[in-house]
């Protein structure tokens, strides 16, 4: 998970929490570990991000391959 090779751009890590503090810190890891950071909010969003997991699963399951993750696109 540190300094993730993918052709194009970094990949992305979604984070939530309530704390601005903790958030700052988190984005720091992430920037350091070579991923793109993404602030969704508060900690109501781990609701939403959580499912993800389940999602970066399946073709790791599937296909015993789990050099996959997920990017989130802007315009």
């Amino acid at each position: 998970m540190v300094n993730p090779k993918f052709p194009g751009a970094k990949p992305t890590m979604f984070y939530c929490g309530n704390d601005a503090g903790a958030k700052a810190f988190v984005a720091r890891i992430i920037d350091q570990f070579g991923w793109e950071g993404a602030d969704m909010g508060t900690a109501v969003a781990a609701r939403a991000i959580e499912p993800l997991v389940q999602l970066w699963c399946i073709p790791g399951l599937r296909e015993n391959e789990w050099s996959h993750a997920f990017r989130l696109l802007r315009l």
